[in-house]
C-alpha cells in the first residue's frame, strides 16, 4: 500500500475505529477478556446525578450493572427512578452522594440540566470514577475544555450521551463519503424542530417568581449558577430555553444532528460562527428560530466546508439542488444533508435513515464494504470502556472539541456579524465581548474540581 494510501485511511478511520465492535457482537467470553473486560460477572457500581428526564432512560440503559446512589433535587421528577430502585440511598445534593459514597462508586451518569453538567462529570472524574455525560457535555466552551484535560489526568472512561455516534446509519454516512461517493464535501445543512412545541423561547416568555414547590430543593437545583428566585419557567423541564440554564435547539438537538457531519468530515475547530438569522429574539431566551453558519478549514485531503444549522423549523429547509418534494432526514423535521461536488447525501436525527439524494438514486445502490466496526450501543459502548475496554466512541477526547465547537454557535446568536475565532489561543480574536461567555461563574461552594 503507498504512503499516500496508508495516510489517507489513518486519516479518515483514525480513532473512530475505537469504540465499537465487530457487527457479528462480543464472541465469546475468551474474546471480551482479549478486548481488556473483567468477567462479565463482575459489574459496575453506578451512580446517577439527575434521574429524571434523561437520567431516567440513561439508567435505565445501564440496568445491567449495580445502581447504587441517586441525586436529584427534584423528587417529582425522579418519582418513577426512584420507584425501580426502593433501596438505594437517594439525595437531593450529588456533593453529598459522591462524598458518603465514593469509596463503593465505580462511574457515575450526569444526567441534571446543562449548567450543572461540567461540575457535577469534574467532581466525579476527580475522585476517579468514570462518566457519561448527557448533551452537549458542558453548557460552556472552557468547560468542555477543561473535561477533555480532566479525562485523560484522571486516566478515566467517558462517554458524552449522543447517541448518533452509535448508530449504523451514521457510520454508514461515513464509508459512503469517504469512498467518495459524492465527491468533496464542501457545505452542509443540519435542522431540527426543536424549540417549538417542546419549549418555549423569544420574546413572551418572560420569568415569574413563584413559591418553590415541596418536592423540589432548589438551592441545590441552581447549584453553581447565581441566585434567583424560582419560576416554574425554568424548572422542571423549560430551562434549557435560558442561556444561563441550558444551550437552547444547539444543546438539545445539534450534539444528535451534527454528530454524524462531525465524524464524517472528520471536523476540528471553525475559523469562524456567525448568527446568520434569527426570529423572535427573547430578552431572557434564547431566539425562536435561528440559522447559524460554522465554516471550517481543509482538512487533510477534505477541503474547507461551510456548515449551516436551522432549528425551529416546521419544515425541512429549502436547499439549492434538492429536487421539489424530496424528503430529507426524518419525517419528524430533523436532519442533515451533505452536499458534494458529486452527490448529496441525507441522514435523519440519530445519523439513521441514510440514503442517497434524490431517492432513486439508491436504487440498485450498493453501500461501500464496512470500515468502521459496529456499536454494541451507546451506553454498552461506555460500560465495555469502564470494565477495560477501547475507548468509548464518544468519549471525552472526542467529544470535548465537538462540544466546543458547537457551543462557539451558542455565544454567535448574543451578537451580530461574524465571530473569528482562534483555537489555539482559545478565543475570538474580533470580539471581545464575546469572550466573557467562555467561561461561567461558579458560586462559592460549587467550585469546579471535586
Amino acid at each position: 500500500m503507498s504512503r499516500e494510501k496508508i495516510s489517507r485511511r489513518h486519516f479518515f478511520y483514525g480513532t473512530l475505529l475505537a469504540g465499537a465492535v465487530p457487527a457479528g457482537g462480543f464472541g465469546s467470553v475468551t474474546s471480551l477478556r482479549r478486548l481488556g473486560y473483567k468477567s462479565p460477572s463482575e459489574k459496575l457500581n453506578i451512580a446517577a446525578v439527575g434521574a429524571g428526564g434523561r437520567g431516567y432512560s440513561d439508567i435505565n440503559g445501564c440496568r445491567t450493572e449495580n445502581i447504587v446512589a441517586l441525586a436529584d433535587p427534584d423528587d417529582k421528577r425522579a418519582e418513577r427512578t426512584y420507584k425501580q430502585f426502593p433501596d438505594v440511598p437517594k439525595y437531593k445534593d450529588f456533593r453529598l452522594m459522591l462524598d458518603r459514597h465514593e469509596k463503593e462508586i465505580d462511574a457515575v451518569i450526569v444526567a441534571c440540566p446543562d449548567h450543572m453538567h461540567g461540575s457535577a462529570a469534574m467532581w466525579a472524574m476527580a475522585r476517579g470514577k468514570h462518566v457519561y455525560c448527557e448533551k452537549p457535555l458542558t453548557r460552556t466552551v472552557w468547560e468542555a475544555q477543561e473535561l477533555a484535560k480532566a479525562a485523560a489526568k484522571y486516566k478515566v472512561a467517558t462517554q458524552m450521551g449522543n447517541q448518533g455516534y452509535s448508530n449504523v446509519g451514521a457510520r454508514e454516512c461515513c464509508e459512503i463519503i469517504w469512498a467518495g461517493g459524492i465527491g468533496n464535501v464542501a457545505e452542509v445543512h443540519a435542522w431540527t424542530n426543536r424549540p417549538l412545541k417542546y419549549w418555549p423561547q423569544g420574546p413572551d416568555v418572560i420569568p415569574v417568581e413563584a413559591p418553590v414547590p415541596a418536592n423540589l430543593d432548589w438551592e441545590a437545583w441552581l447549584g453553581g449558577s447565581e441566585p434567583r428566585p424560582y419560576s416554574p419557567a425554568y424548572a422542571p423541564h423549560h430551562w434549557r430555553g435560558f442561556p444561563e440554564f441550558g444551550c437552547g435547539a444547539i444543546g438539545d438537538m445539534a450534539c444528535h444532528i451534527l454528530g454524524t457531519p462531525n465524524m464524517a468530515l472528520r471536523l476540528t475547530a471553525p475559523v469562524s460562527v456567525e448568527c446568520v438569522k434569527q426570529e423572535g429574539k427573547g430578552k431572557y431566551t434564547f431566539p425562536q428560530r435561528s440559522i447559524i453558519r460554522f465554516d471550517f478549514p481543509a482538512r487533510g485531503p477534505m477541503p474547507a466546508v461551510k456548515i449551516f444549522w436551522h432549528d425551529g423549523m416546521e419544515a425541512q429547509p429549502k436547499i439549492d439542488g434538492v429536487p421539489a418534494g424530496e424528503m430529507l432526514g426524518d419525517d419528524d423535521v430533523n436532519g442533515s444533508l451533505f452536499i458534494g461536488d458529486k452527490g448529496m447525501v441525507t441522514t435523519g436525527c440519530y445519523g439513521g435513515h441514510t440514503r442517497l439524494v434524490p431517492a432513486e438514486k439508491m436504487e440498485g445502490y450498493k453501500l461501500p464494504p464496512p470500515l468502521l466496526t459496529r456499536s454494541p450501543g451507546h451506553h454498552r459502548d461506555w460500560i465495555r470502556a469502564c470494565k477495560g475496554g477501547e475507548p468509548a466512541c464518544s468519549n471525552f477526547s472526542v467529544a470535548g472539541p465537538f462540544a466546543e465547537w458547537m457551543l462557539l454557535g451558542v455565544i454567535a446568536m448574543k451578537f451580530e456579524g461574524k465571530l473569528d475565532w482562534d483555537a489555539g489561543k482559545k478565543r475570538f480574536t474580533n470580539n471581545s465581548e464575546a469572550n466573557r461567555y467562555l467561561k461561567p461563574k461558579f458560586r462559592k461552594g460549587w467550585k469546579f474540581a471535586g
